[in-house]
């Protein structure tokens, strides 16, 4: 059988990486290698702190956040490193002392489903300085030892170098040609839309409406030759900010929620000095860092900001799933290894119908 996926991100690439497990499958990932949501990410595993009422957003967040365990020991047992993903902790913060105990508490009680949350406790300034030097800006902050950071890019890539299938750098169109699926002059069985932002462009040559939207982007990596930041916990401030420590000297800072840039990648350096300083209020080293990078990329929005998944309404074989918003890299994984056993006809631990893609998705 003969399988296309489009789109290289998070989804497409967990999707790949999964297929590639199977036998007697051909499987191809087409990626225009364009404004790509996870290459530009850095990321934060830690649903259990959302306020969100959207119980079915809620439960794919927690289940995607348990799913990584199974994603890292797959790919450590195929001999891949797994660096991208740590478990470093979270210190989260709130504006209001009550705010904080208020979400200390609801933490505690999701720790009985979900127990990878780990150590919870309410840490002063001076404490938190000992796992993260130089913080200042606040007086106590939530701790989660089972919180953890991604690196969007290096996620991707060893999914598909582990997948060893080929991947094609272009622009595709998928074409309904006499009942059979054309993607770049090759046709294909069944096939995986995981173009993000850009579903509508997929589809609407086919007669379909699609109620996905793009957000705009961007953050900063700096780089420092005299800080071993591996261990660092990530810092989350209330408010779109988030101080993200990786290896190797790395702390990522953003990133920003833009929603009327349409599909620009322009870097906008008020946007990235802006993030600059408010990272400084808590980390002043920041100024100190010997260089810095920008990356920019483009999320995907639904208009009641909620994920879906499934095949595409009367295009047997078409699977699609966008939506997944700033939480992308909690959720794609999981939703990815879901549309595979949508697509081999396999039990799946999402219930489909909690995010039923004809509500985004219409003739």
């Amino acid at each position: 059988m003969k399988v296309a996926i489009i789109g290289g991100g998070i989804v497409g690439a967990t999707a790949a990486y999964y297929l590639s497990k199977e036998n007697d499958l051909d499987v191809t990932v087409f990626d225009s290698g364009h404004g790509q949501a996870t290459k530009a990410a850095a990321g934060i595993i830690s649903p259990w702190f959302s306020k969100r009422r959207n119980k079915a957003w809620y439960r794919m967040a927690r289940l995607g956040a348990d799913f990584y365990q199974t994603l890292v020991a797959d790919l450590k047992a195929d001999g891949f490193d797994t660096s991208f993903y740590q478990q470093s902790g979270i210190y989260l913060l709130k504006k209001k002392e009550k705010s904080l105990k208020d979400l200390l508490e609801l933490a505690q009680e999701r720790r009985q489903e979900s127990p990878l949350i780990g150590d919870l406790e309410l840490v002063a300034l001076e404490e938190a300085k000992k796992t993260f030097p130089d913080l200042q800006g606040f007086d106590q902050a939530i701790f989660a030892s089972g919180a953890a950071r991604v690196e969007g890019a290096e996620l991707t890539q060893t999914l598909l170098s582990a997948a060893a299938c080929p991947v094609i750098e272009k622009v595709v169109k998928l074409e309904l040609v006499d009942g059979a699926y054309l993607i770049d002059n090759q046709v294909f069985d069944k096939v995986i839309l995981a173009t993000g932002a850009w579903l509508p462009q997929m589809l609407s040559p086919l007669g379909y409406k699609v109620d996905v939207r793009p957000q705009k982007g961007q953050l900063t990596d700096y780089f420092f030759d005299d800080l071993e930041t591996s261990d660092y916990p990530v810092l989350m401030p209330e408010g779109e900010l988030d101080i993200i420590p990786f290896t190797a000297g790395k702390i990522s800072v953003g990133a920003s929620h833009e929603n009327d840039k349409g599909y620009d990648l322009t870097l906008d350096d008020a946007i990235l000095s802006g993030l600059e300083v408010e990272a400084q209020a808590f980390f002043p080293k920041i100024s100190e860092a010997n260089r810095k990078q920008h990356r920019v990329g483009t999320r995907a929005y639904t208009s009641d900001f909620s994920p879906f998944y499934g095949q595409v309404p009367d295009l047997s074989g078409v699977f699609a799933a966008s939506g997944l918003g700033s939480s992308g890299l909690t959720t794609g994984p999981l939703i990815g290894h879901n549309l595979v056993g949508l697509l081999l006809g396999k039990e799946t631990s999402l219930e489909t119908s909690d995010y039923p893609i004809e509500n985004y998705i219409e003739k």
